[in-house]
């Protein structure tokens, strides 16, 4: 039932947060204002359908609306979050403005983007350059990302934020979990938020390497998140997330093990894939 419910509130607040190594720098809806969501500029569901006829990769100029462009500028989202999110800085995709796509030899499809970038928290947006490599090949290697121009956007300072977050929870010596980040009524405790937005930073080291032409994630739900004590001076997590692959409309789940300070930023330690919810009922099922 509650994963049920993390699906229909996906529907119901679509969100693109307008958001290759295991080391991720200084990166799943709430209706509440402090967890500072980003609502879709437009409905992206919208955009798949008006562009399913797509069958075939485009190259040349795309339409900026259109699911290659819009797939590909996805990713840089996810790589602003992994390098430089953090519990009061989180990136968004506002808009794109133009694409560009042209097949490499043999060896992927290369898309040259303009794109508006959002920091979410201080509601701050950049026109950024982006160029996004997709591999090709029997084996599904991860996207390559670099972008351009954004250096205001990177410079937004959070930390005094970071650190009071940091000192309040440093000296914790005992495992506390909180649940459902949002609740099944989009809410997010306030306190919480911080949080949340670090599920999603370390989330968006997994949707960076698992995306490909034909994906489209969001986090859609922290089912979970335990902090650990305290190791070699940096906060410890272990989490639980649902995310939302749009094309398909699965839920994948997913445990991290990661850490966070101000000085080091997020390192995730450890990714898990967890069976789907089918593969569950099956095993509960009796012979």
């Amino acid at each position: 039932m509650g994963l049920r419910r993390a699906i229909v509130l996906v529907a119901l607040m679509e969100v693109t947060w307008s958001l290759n190594v295991t080391t991720i720098g200084p990166e799943t809806v709430s209706t509440d204002a402090s967890a500072h969501p980003e609502p879709a500029e437009e409905n992206t569901e919208q955009k798949e359908a008006a562009a399913a006829e797509e069958d075939v990769m485009a190259t040349g100029e795309l339409n900026p609306n259109h699911y290659p462009a819009q797939r590909a500028a996805k990713l840089v989202q996810h790589y602003l979050n992994a390098r430089y999110g953090s519990p009061y800085k989180l990136f968004g995709l506002k808009e794109v403005h133009s694409g560009n796509a042209e097949e490499v030899a043999d060896s992927g499809r290369k898309y040259q983007l303009e794109i508006s970038v959002h920091e979410i928290i201080s509601n701050t947006k950049e026109k950024c350059s982006a160029e996004v490599f997709f591999p090709s090949g029997a084996k599904q290697l991860s996207p390559q990302v670099q972008v351009s121009a954004c250096e205001e956007i990177l410079k937004l300072d959070a930390k005094s934020e970071e650190q009071a977050l940091y000192q309040q929870y440093k000296t914790n010596k005992t495992v506390r979990t909180e649940e459902r980040l949002p609740d099944s009524y989009g809410h997010i405790d306030p306190e919480m938020t911080p949080f949340w937005h670090l599920s999603i930073v370390a989330s968006s080291f997994i949707m960076l390497k698992e995306s490909t032409e034909n994906t489209l994630y969001n986090v859609a739900q922290v089912a979970n998140i335990t902090q650990l004590a305290t190791e070699n001076d940096q906060l410890k997590f272990d989490c639980h997330v649902l995310l939302h692959e749009m094309v398909s409309q699965e839920i994948p789940q997913w445990k991290l093990l990661f850490t966070w300070s101000p000085a080091e930023g997020v390192k995730v330690l450890h990714t898990e894939q967890l069976p789907h919810v089918h593969e569950f009922e099956k095993r509960a099922k009796p012979n």
